[in-house]
């Protein structure tokens, strides 16, 4: 393993690093670095997580003039929470070497972000639009910019960003130096490295195991219309304690999170279009388990650092390998079990081998759970909160009317029944409206040995239901009326 200590890093550099509590590099950072620091283009090919942002923001602050109060470095990435993640890790290692670092990006006050760039920043890191924005208003001039970075390109593009990160290129000097980093490499994004960069190095890192070993991982082949019913039947039989459910369109995660709330859940949405306070407002909300479940876009989801989330549900399944594990890697963390669960329809088999291709593991089939067993999953949640009450104690102010309802009604067996009814809230069926997307572009099966693969699925009802794991622990009610 590459040592900091043997990058030939400025002892400024190495005192930052060393508070940050790193000592070995990543593979890329020990691969892009001292490439970065002869001043070459890079390409980096690595995956989310990787260690991306001190392999191009150690060389690029290493360069940074101090004395200078022009902006030498300008890195775009798709996302605000990138954006701001990315600018938060090069401020802690730039703190030593004094360079300054702004963040601009869209749903903040550009006034404010104006003011703050008239102050002189070394470097900026924002999101394609809003560094457009500025550019257009020419309160950002990229004349003395040494140092350009492309921060999860495939994603950019995804977004449809292409058209406004050419646009940026064309207004940055020509002698500079780009780097790239993106986890796949389609056409448009090489069209992009081929134009704008000069005898680029290749950077590659080979995705490691890819997904988390305490994740069980599961599928349901439902139709698009009966998505929804068997996602409210889940979530009643399974009572997460905390959920995210992913949705692959912007008005897919408004509707589902319509829907849940309709029926009776605390849900809400996050994608691009919502403000970032209001994003912020969301994700504080769910951490502190006021909302149970989250309904996200990938590239809203991307960047954001959630933990306790217990279950996965893709409503979608995307349309590439790495938006899934980058999915259920919400959940399984810090050493817990967690679960992802994928709605496939008939036509987008094909992506779920895909998926089981690039992790490498197998999904098992789950049957979903009848409204019966949505029923008895409610009642074993009212079962347990009794019981809890039971052992807590404290009762006694409850004996007295409990005693009369006993001399009236001397079946107990009766009156326990009919306290589980009143508190038991029964699956809601609740018509909601859900717009049908089309499916996924039909994919081959790529297994090898084509059709014979089907076999070693069998019949959905031949498997058992994969409901709660541990009936005799009590958990958490998903924030559903009583």
């Amino acid at each position: 393993m590459t040592k900091f200590a043997d990058l030939d890093l400025s002892p400024a550099l190495l005192k930052a690093v060393n508070r940050m509590g790193f000592e070995e590099a990543t593979p890329i950072q020990a691969k892009t670095i001292p490439l970065s620091k002869q001043g070459k283009d890079l390409i980096g090919q690595a995956q989310t997580g990787t260690g991306k942002t001190a392999a191009f923001g150690i060389p690029l602050i290493e360069k940074i003039d101090v004395k200078s109060p022009h902006v030498q470095g300008i890195i775009i990435a798709p996302t605000r929470e990138l954006a701001i993640q990315v600018s938060e890790e090069l401020y802690k290692i730039g703190m030593d070497a004094r360079a300054k670092v702004l963040a601009v990006y869209g749903g903040s006050d550009i006034q404010r972000q104006i003011r703050s760039l008239k102050k002189g920043p070394h470097i900026i890191v924002g999101t394609p639009g809003r560094i457009l924005d500025h550019i257009k208003r020419r309160t950002l001039k990229l004349n003395n910019v040494h140092t350009l970075i492309l921060d999860e390109a495939d994603e950019m593009l995804n977004m449809g960003f292409i058209d406004d990160i050419e646009a940026i290129l064309e207004t940055v000097p020509d002698e500079r130096q780009t780097l790239l980093f993106s986890a796949t490499m389609p056409a448009p994004i090489r069209r992009i490295a081929e134009r704008f960069m000069k005898s680029p190095e290749t950077v590659r890192i080979e995705a490691k195991e890819m997904t988390v070993p305490l994740i069980e991982q599961f599928f349901i082949k439902v139709p698009e219309r009966e998505k929804f019913d068997v996602l409210s039947r889940l979530i009643d039989t399974q009572s997460p304690e905390l959920a995210i459910v992913f949705g692959r369109t912007k008005r897919r995660v408004d509707e589902l999170s319509n829907a849940l709330t309709l029926r009776g859940y605390t849900a809400e949405g996050i994608h691009g279009d919502l403000s970032q306070a209001k994003r912020l407002s969301v994700l504080k909300k769910f951490k502190s388990g006021k909302v149970d479940v989250l309904v996200a876009t990938d590239v809203a989801a991307r960047g954001l650092d959630i933990s306790g989330v217990t279950h996965v549900y893709n409503y979608d399944i995307p349309q590439d390998p790495e938006s899934y594990v980058h999915r259920i890697g919400r959940t399984g963390r810090a050493g817990k079990e967690g679960m992802a669960i994928t709605f496939v329809s008939p036509r987008e088999m094909g992506y779920l081998r895909i998926v089981e291709q690039t992790t490498k593991k197998r999904m098992q089939p789950m049957r979903p759970p009848t409204w019966d067993e949505a029923l008895e999953g409610q009642q074993r949640i009212t079962m347990e909160k009794l019981d809890e009450a039971i052992k807590e104690g404290n009762l006694d102010e409850y004996k007295t009317v409990a005693n009369e309802l006993l001399m009236e009604h001397d079946d107990a067996v009766s009156i326990i029944a009919a306290a589980l009814k009143v508190l038991t809230k029964e699956p809601d069926k609740t018509p909601v409206h859900i717009t049908e997307e089309r499916p996924l572009p039909a994919k081959k099966d790529q297994y090898h040995g084509g059709g014979n693969n089907r076999n070693r699925r069998g019949k959905s009802g031949q498997q058992p239901y994969k409901g709660n794991r541990n009936k005799s622990k009590p958990q958490r009610r998903s924030g559903r009326r009583p």
